[in-house]
């Protein structure tokens, strides 16, 4: 029997989704190299691979058998093969921009370990796909707002989300597109360089994201009373400024999100939040290629009457920050721990961008 990849979902899944590797038809304990790669919407490549060693009846099943030392990663990993994807393009990170088109993986299977792998033993592709078969797209212009909402399938109501990305600009869907699948009805929302919304912004006007709650809340497969917010880097400063100051917040997650007004103020109504002091002198030299600006940012808890913070205090919501401990753009472990409302959870070694480990400014354009 020749060698072959066995995939589950053998065909297309969802990008949030587990994927089971094996490889069947090998000789017994023979070592081969898994290769994965794909290319992004602009065309540059990313690829792993790994060592392995079949069992003794030439299977190689990637939940069960470790991988070598070696490749680009080692140990029990079943998903390695994805999430070890590295750009052959130095700084440069994975981006979705269509959430209708699917990233295309391709998967080898070679002869051997070593600097170059032998002859090619099997080959496969695979669909890792944004938008379960029912999901609806529908793009948002109501009144002020720019944003793409994702429905589920289906007539029924479901809890909504609001999700905010950090800075970049533009309208960045994936997050919302796969939050949809899983049976929220989710808003992308842009809030500035999108369209003809403002393309570098003096204030941010926290009643343009009010409206945003509004129209949520006015939908009707949206079931209230109030919604969920999600926000990443200056977007999770968005939504906890949100929280602190809108009606019918329920829930807000930030991913690495800030405690206080950075780069751009906020405003609502008579109320203003200015811009916590920045040092840039503060900034460390990580190696030649990559800069910590993680003690650029002055304490706002530190000086007194700082209007910079965000008076979470005020908030009613429900408040979960999710931190990178290697985080080298924010301290946002640090600040999460002196609030004592919720939860926080800790990705160990993530930074700052926690869906990969790679810094975020790592890519010209936005955040996945």
């Amino acid at each position: 029997m020749a060698p072959s990849i066995r995939l589950s979902p053998a065909a297309r899944s969802l990008f949030d989704e587990p994927l089971a590797i094996a490889v069947r038809g090998l000789g017994p304990r023979q070592r081969v190299t898994l290769r994965t790669s794909l290319r992004d919407e602009t065309g540059e490549l990313f690829q792993a691979s790994a060592r392995y060693q079949a069992g003794e009846d030439g299977q190689l099943d990637l939940a069960r058998c470790p991988a070598l030392p070696g490749g680009s990663f080692s140990g029990l990993e079943p998903m390695g093969p994805l999430w070890a994807l590295q750009p052959q393009r130095p700084f440069w990170r994975l981006v979705k921009r269509d959430v209708q088109s699917p990233f295309l993986l391709q998967l080898e299977v070679l002869e051997g370990h070593g600097e170059r792998p032998g002859r090619l033993l099997a080959q496969a592709q695979h669909e890792r796909a944004f938008l379960r078969d029912g999901v609806r797209r529908v793009p948002v212009r109501e009144g002020r707002i720019r944003a793409t909402l994702f429905l589920p399938p289906g007539e029924d109501t479901f809890p909504g989300i609001i999700d905010i990305q950090g800075l970049g600009g533009g309208l960045s869907e994936p997050r919302a597109s796969l939050l949809a699948n899983h049976g929220f009805a989710t808003l992308a929302l842009a809030y500035y360089q999108f369209e003809d919304l403002p393309q570098k912004p003096k204030e941010l006007q926290l009643e343009y994201f009010e409206e945003a709650v509004n129209y949520m809340l006015q939908h009707p497969q949206v079931k209230g009373p109030g919604v969920g917010l999600l926000g990443f880097s200056k977007g999770g400063e968005v939504c906890l400024a949100m929280a602190a100051f809108l009606k019918n917040i329920t829930a807000v997650a930030s991913l690495n999100g800030p405690v206080a007004a950075t780069f751009v103020p906020f405003s609502y109504k008579d109320k203003f939040i200015p811009i916590v002091t920045l040092h840039e002198y503060k900034a460390k030299a990580i190696d030649s290629k990559v800069l910590d600006y993680s003690d650029v940012m002055d304490d706002p808890f530190q000086a007194p009457g700082n209007q910079s913070r965000i008076p979470l205090e005020k908030a009613e919501a429900q408040l979960l920050f999710v931190v990178g401990q290697d985080d080298h753009v924010v301290k946002s472990e640090t600040l999460s721990q002196l609030y004592q409302y919720n939860y926080s959870i800790f990705h160990d070694f993530a930074t700052h961008n926690t869906e990969k480990k790679q810094d975020e400014n790592s890519n010209k354009e936005t955040d996945i």
